[in-house]
């Protein structure tokens, strides 16, 4: 796939001009992962060099880097005749696809797709009500982490609002420096995509975080985001690990006051880090949404 096939339109660096136009596709789209919520795509932009077009009724967004690559378009996949569709007709890699699309590119293109399970990139689905109320033997130890926390430490928890932004930037910066972001990409990466939202926190739709104070010190934020009317998506969540049961208050803190007019909390993936899959599975997701990479060969 030429970028000259996909004209009308040509690619920009992903901005905020055309964030409304974005969120009408996604909202259009019959499956909603998390990493193409517009919060996470803005986030990101930077580090993966996402850029955008958009074409024949879809957004198409193509990574720069580290190397080049596409992620699967946002938009009413099922609404596009795929057989007949020049896009796709010199061949092409995606990665992040939802398991719809690919099921659907594979039922209409037929011994041209091959897909690849992508286990690391699954996002985690919880019922809403388990994390806001955490109920019964399958979470009687979070339970017991956050009534510690609750009882050992004088708290305070407030709803995110645009007032309190700089105060949660000095704490990711603080946490950067604790857990030395210097020392590896990833952690500068993140810290990255964390401020362009941050900074941003008044223009992206459908935020929503809380912040958890100890003796007047924040301890701990959580950003959020409406990614339909089932589903809240977490995107960061970050804590002073020297507070018992901080990363657990948090969680359930932020799901009481945030979440109970959900169904689903969506966190993510664990990016086949096997301690961040021990953690994810130690709160019961009720499902997956199962992503692959799709090759499709040449017409």
């Amino acid at each position: 796939m030429t970028d000259s096939e996909l004209t009308p339109g040509e690619f920009r660096p992903v901005s905020l001009d055309r964030m409304a136009e974005y969120l009408d596709l996604f909202a259009r789209t019959p499956q909603h992962a998390s990493d193409f919520s517009f919060t996470n795509v803005w986030g990101w932009a930077e580090y993966y060099g996402l850029e955008w077009t958009f074409a024949h009724g879809l957004c198409w967004l193509r990574q720069t880097r580290p190397e080049p690559v596409w992620w699967a378009p946002v938009g009413p996949w099922l609404d596009a005749d795929w057989r007949q569709c020049a896009l796709l007709g010199g061949g092409a890699r995606f990665i992040r696809v939802p398991e719809s699309l690919a099921m659907h590119w594979e039922q209409a293109l037929g011994g041209r797709v091959t897909l690849t399970e992508a286990r690391g990139q699954w996002d985690y689905l919880y019922a809403a009500q388990d994390l806001a109320e955490l109920k019964g033997n399958r979470f009687h130890k979070k339970k017991n982490h956050v009534n510690g926390f609750l009882k050992a430490y004088p708290h305070e928890y407030h709803p995110m609002t645009s007032d309190c932004i700089e105060a949660v930037l000095d704490m990711q910066e603080e946490w950067c420096k604790w857990r030395e972001c210097d020392e590896s990409h990833a952690l500068v990466a993140e810290n990255t995509a964390v401020r362009r939202v941050l900074e941003h926190w008044d223009r992206i739709p459908g935020l929503s975080g809380g912040s958890l104070y100890v003796d007047g010190t924040m301890i701990a934020y959580t950003v959020g985001e409406r990614l339909d009317d089932e589903t809240l998506v977490v995107h960061f969540e970050k804590a002073k690990p020297e507070y018992r049961g901080v990363y657990q208050a948090i969680n359930n803190l932020y799901a009481r006051e945030h979440a109970m007019s959900f169904r689903y909390i969506n966190r993510e993936q664990d990016l086949d880090d096997l301690g961040l899959r021990q953690a994810k599975e130690s709160y019961n997701p009720v499902g997956f949404l199962k992503k692959f990479a799709v090759d499709v060969a040449p017409a």
